[in-house]
């Protein structure tokens, strides 16, 4: 097994991958990258066994064969090696070694066919949209996924797909995040699918906001993205999500329309001095204004007032802070409508513009 190839080149590859390699492992293989060399160019796999990266690339003096070799310490070295040189990556029995310029090292390997294979899956549903779609999807709703819940089905983003639409939903059991975007293949059947928060988190720091497309391919307990340099490959959550639209408030008449960056700028202000623990701070609507107010232990207190359009009167609401600045954060118009119903219910944020991005905030009793 050979391989030479520029340093960015190979770089660029094991930057794909290597998030998906675990630091501490159960299994010193999972520690390793499967290397393989084909006329086709170079591979590199890694897997935790709930998420495989295959990441692909040209490169030249190709000599086929393929070998595990440790994840970490190959990227460390490609990416201390200098810039533009050109890097030989060659087998010598079980050692690998890898050359640049006047610097060599070798390293430890271990036999590719004790590198663990996804079983084979098979695909029932195809959708191709561009990748910057699928990107926003993610990064408008990956924020709110729960970390490490209990309720285990949580701790991911539901991809809703449906007649015509493709769903992104998360939610932490305190707030939830919705954005929608319209799809040409039409499902055959409506499918929802958890996908795990590392398989998020990794299949959001893929991609790129460029013209490309990708293919989504659903299966009973897998999902696969795929774009023309590399294969993600991700485990499903087996849990019922729950019934996110019926979370999302209806009846919510009381409308609040604020420009975003002054209101966002207003919360950040006020956040200053709202509690450590519980981050509160308390609208206040009022004819054609918001106040936002904000209390600590300390008996410190902090008032903003924000222009807005509102025919509402007297409504005052407790929201964690950091929930109203994810949310907003996530919007992309220039005025956001803020829709209440009373101090005991949830709050629905979303663009003036268009409503395929909803952000529901659960009330704070303050």
């Amino acid at each position: 097994m050979r391989f030479i190839i520029q340093r960015e080149a190979l770089l660029k590859p094991l930057n794909q991958v290597v998030g998906v390699v675990e630091r501490r492992q159960t299994l010193p293989i999972l520690a390793n990258l499967l290397v393989s060399v084909g006329a086709e160019g170079v591979s590199f796999t890694g897997t935790d066994l709930e998420l495989e990266m295959v990441a692909r690339c040209a490169a030249e003096g190709l000599e086929a064969g393929e070998v595990t070799i440790p994840a970490r310490k190959l990227f460390d070295i490609a990416r201390a090696l200098p810039d533009g040189c050109r890097v030989d990556v060659r087998q010598q029995g079980e050692r690998v070694v890898v050359s640049a310029g006047r610097s060599r090292f070798t390293l430890a390997t271990l036999p590719a066919r004790d590198f663990p294979q996804v079983e084979s899956i098979e695909w029932n549903e195809r959708v191709t949209l561009p990748e910057a779609t699928l990107k926003d999807l993610i990064d408008r709703t990956a924020f709110a996924m729960a970390h490490q819940d209990v309720r285990y089905y949580l701790n991911g983003a539901l991809f809703d797909l449906r007649e015509k639409v493709l769903r992104c939903v998360a939610t932490d059991g305190h707030r939830l995040a919705l954005c929608e975007t319209a799809i040409d293949a039409n499902a055959t059947a409506r499918r929802q699918l958890i996908i795990p928060r590392k398989g998020v988190t990794e299949l959001q720091r893929l991609l790129d906001a460029g013209d490309a497309t990708i293919d989504l391919e659903f299966g009973r307990n897998h999902v696969r993205a795929q774009r023309a340099d590399f294969t993600f490959t991700s485990k499903l959550i087996d849990g019922r999500f729950p019934d996110y639209e019926a979370v999302i408030p209806i009846g919510a008449d009381k409308i609040v329309t604020l420009n975003r960056d002054e209101f966002r700028s207003s919360l950040q202000r006020a956040s200053i001095l709202s509690n450590e623990k519980f981050r509160g701070v308390r609208l206040e609507v009022g004819i054609n204004r918001l106040q936002i107010v904000a209390h600590n232990p300390e008996q410190e207190e902090a008032v903003e007032e924000v222009e807005a359009k509102s025919a509402v009167d007297g409504l005052a609401v407790g929201f964690n802070v950091n929930y109203l600045l994810d949310a907003l954060a996530a919007l992309q118009s220039s005025e956001v409508m803020l829709c209440l119903r009373d101090a005991n219910s949830s709050c629905l944020l979303r663009d003036v513009e268009s409503d395929r991005s909803r952000h529901v905030v659960m009330p704070l009793r303050l």
